[in-house]
């Protein structure tokens, strides 16, 4: 029985079925193969931060794995050789994949091509021989990228970008440092903001291009691996470009004009991210709900207690309503519109709901919840660094504001 009246499309409910059926059959059997390697910080990173090789080869064979099922490139553009989906299905398979796997089964994160790690719809804007150089690769699962454009002093506000790029010959040198760059470390290719006309884009009117720029490109380095909540390492990253020569047909998309680009990078982050908050806060509250009916307290299982259901109740509602704000972004964005301001709502909304229902989840197992073994600190991280990425719930609530101040009003 759903709890969605509005039907998915048959193409979204087979994608989703299908991508159910590939985890169950190719992530959670190689998990539970290598959860030593999987489950243990000192094997999973190298020294550096960085993963160990034998994890970059099982990410590496899930990635494989899922592009010869067809899964991978599901939602990339046919006109690039992928199944053409859309924003929906990609919404749909990943609330999905993180409600099943849960944070624990973290290899389901290399199913469906990320955004940012994978091919996309961003790749539409190279250039024909950039496509001819690295769509093959990227679509068999073979090599990933990654999104340069965060900056150390450039994060919500990434129109302050420092990084440049100064015209040489038929191309550019680019000079500069890009941080928070997630897949970084074992990434092939980085799509790399820079400044390319310093007075526009002080003026806030353009003046900021990409590039498709090879991480093996001489001056390109991974510096290192930024740690977060007291882990040994991770697949965030540190970049630094020192005078990095790209050529015209590295450009991405139209000279001084990049920023378009990233927008529509940071709209599917964000569709990516509220999937990900609802698909966790589900998953999460599933296990509170099992747990508080196996639990005993005073000679009675604790979901006899309101005290600790009623919580559980509150978070099932957050949860519906951001995925009924997922779907519907989603759909808007199929439709061609650019949903700013549902699609802010919706992140905003979503991660916070989705945080909660972890946090009550947690509550819930009293100090179990804090364990390894259940798991829901893992997702309590993870959603907890989603409040911040791809813009803030303070900037998302900001240009809802702005957006209903010019008249756009309608909810």
């Amino acid at each position: 029985m759903s709890a969605i009246a509005v039907e998915l499309p048959a193409e979204v409910r087979e994608a989703r079925d299908g991508l159910i059926a590939f985890a169950r059959a190719e992530v959670l059997p190689r998990h539970e193969k290598h959860r030593a390697l999987l489950e243990d910080s000192r094997r999973l990173y190298r020294e550096d931060g960085r993963f160990s090789d034998e994890a970059v080869a099982l990410i590496g064979e899930v990635r494989r794995a899922a592009a010869k099922a067809g899964f991978y490139a599901m939602c990339v553009p046919q006109a690039l050789g992928g199944g053409g989906l859309g924003h929906l299905a990609y919404y749909v398979g990943w609330e999905e994949l993180f409600r099943l796997c849960g944070p624990q089964n973290w290899l389901m994160l290399y199913v469906i091509s990320h955004w940012a790690f994978g091919p996309s719809r961003l790749l539409e804007h190279t250039t024909k021989q950039a496509q001819e150089r690295i769509l093959g690769p990227m679509m068999a699962g073979e090599a990933s990228m990654c999104f340069g454009l965060s900056e150390p002093g450039a994060g919500s506000d990434a129109a302050a970008l420092a990084t440049r790029a100064v015209p040489e010959g038929d191309g550019w040198r680019i000079s500069g440092r890009k941080i928070w760059t997630t897949n970084a470390p074992i990434a092939d290719y980085c799509i790399v903001f820079a400044v390319t006309d310093p007075k526009m884009a002080s003026a806030r009117k353009g003046g900021i291009s990409a590039f498709l720029v090879p991480t093996a490109s001489p001056g390109f380095e991974v510096q290192r691996v930024i740690r977060l909540f007291g882990h040994i390492g991770g697949d965030e990253a540190e970049i630094r470009l020192d005078d990095v020569y790209v050529e015209r047909w590295q450009l991405v998309g139209e000279l001084n004009r990049g920023f378009e680009a990233a927008l529509y990078g940071v709209s599917l982050g964000r569709i990516y991210n509220s999937a990900r908050a609802v698909g966790y806060g589900r998953w999460a509250l599933e296990r509170a709900l099992e747990y508080s009916q196996i639990r005993e307290a005073f000679g009675r299982p604790i979901s006899d207690y309101q005290g600790v259901t009623f919580p559980l109740a509150e978070s099932a509602a957050e949860l519906h309503a951001a995925h009924l704000m997922g779907l519907n972004s989603a759909m808007l964005l199929d439709q061609g519109q650019q949903a700013v301001k549902e699609l802010s709502m919706t992140k905003a909304y979503s991660v916070q709901a989705g945080f909660r229902a972890v946090d009550r989840a947690m509550q819930t197992h009293g100090a179990l919840g804090f364990t390894n073994e259940v798991g829901l600190y893992h997702a309590w991280h993870s959603l907890r660094i989603v409040n911040v990425a791809d813009g803030t719930n303070e900037i998302l609530n900001r240009t809802v504001v702005q957006r209903m101040l010019k008249g756009d009003v309608e909810l």
